[in-house]
């Protein structure tokens, strides 16, 4: 709307001190919480102030004639992000990752405030380059990286939308058994799940997966494709194991069908509690979804 000035929405998670303290409510009882398993809480307490002073400095740098939000990781699903909103996620790559589900083409900025401790993969700017970004994203006149995310959608409608991985399996570790088609075939499994990534969860637990099995599958984080592995598959007079990991995109989605009573569940980016149910004869479709991470790059 006219004469409504720019938001810069600021993404951050408690800091270990800070969930510490939720914990054992005093500051001496988390200092001998952590004394008795040899760690010392004058490290802790630095990172905690290091992290705020970051926040506090780009924070700071919100253009005097622009409104402001401070949104804590576990307020995300209640955050209502409107659409000419800036978005700055400070803090470690798997901030952004909770954050971009909930965004519909934002601008993300992802400052790194420990360049020592996170990769900066998602968050790959100084703290100090927020001022001059801020309204550069806000007239889109900054380099964006468009980074495809995933989409898994239930036979009854029920969505999930990811940046790094959906995983489709069972809650406990007892093996998933479902009938999984993908690249014109299909086959009956058993397995430890199913993890349908991104080009940006290629970097991640995908990664881990494909080392596993010495199979490496090249994917960039724009392309409009997605890579899936089959975690451990078994072998039985009832399931195979010839489909283990591949390339789809939208013209062949993954396609899963639940051979399992109870206990079965689709969830993304690591997420288990936002899970959706799937139970048998759920049908779930992993694609490539609409939605897309806007990430400003250096």
């Amino acid at each position: 709307m006219a004469g409504i000035t720019p938001r810069a929405v600021f993404i951050a998670r408690e800091t270990d001190y800070e969930l510490l303290l939720a914990r054992h409510a005093t500051r001496e009882q988390v200092r001998f919480f952590l004394k008795t398993r040899g760690q010392d809480l004058a490290v802790i307490e630095r990172r905690h102030e290091h992290f705020h002073e970051v926040l506090r400095q780009v924070r700071g740098a919100v253009p005097r004639d622009w409104r402001s939000a401070l949104v804590s990781r576990k307020d995300l699903d209640r955050f209502l992000f409107a659409a000419d909103d800036v978005v700055v996620a400070v803090g470690q790559d798997g901030l952004v990752a909770n954050t971009a589900k909930y965004l519909d083409g934002q601008p993300v900025l992802g400052v790194n405030p420990d360049p020592g401790s996170y990769d900066g993969i998602l968050v790959p700017l100084a703290p100090d380059r927020v001022a001059e970004l801020l309204p550069a994203a806000a007239h889109r006149d900054v380099a964006e990286q468009r980074r495809t995310m995933v989409e898994a959608q239930l036979d009854d409608g029920q969505k999930l939308l990811a940046l790094n991985e959906v995983f489709v399996g069972h809650s406990s570790h007892q093996s998933a058994r479902y009938e999984i088609e993908a690249n014109g075939k299909r086959e009956v499994q058993s397995s430890s799940g199913v993890i349908v990534s991104s080009g940006t969860g290629a970097t991640g637990w995908a990664r881990s997966i494909m080392e596993s099995i010495n199979s490496p599958i090249r994917l960039k984080p724009d392309e409009p494709a997605l890579a899936f592995f089959v975690r451990e598959p078994f072998p039985s007079v009832s399931t195979g194991t010839s489909i283990r990991f591949g390339k789809s995109d939208n013209r062949n989605p993954v396609r899963i069908v639940s051979r399992m009573n109870e206990g079965g569940v689709v969830f993304a980016d690591g997420i288990e509690q936002d899970h959706l149910n799937f139970d048998w004869g759920r049908i779930i479709q992993v694609a490539v979804a609409k939605r897309q991470l806007h990430l400003v790059v250096p």
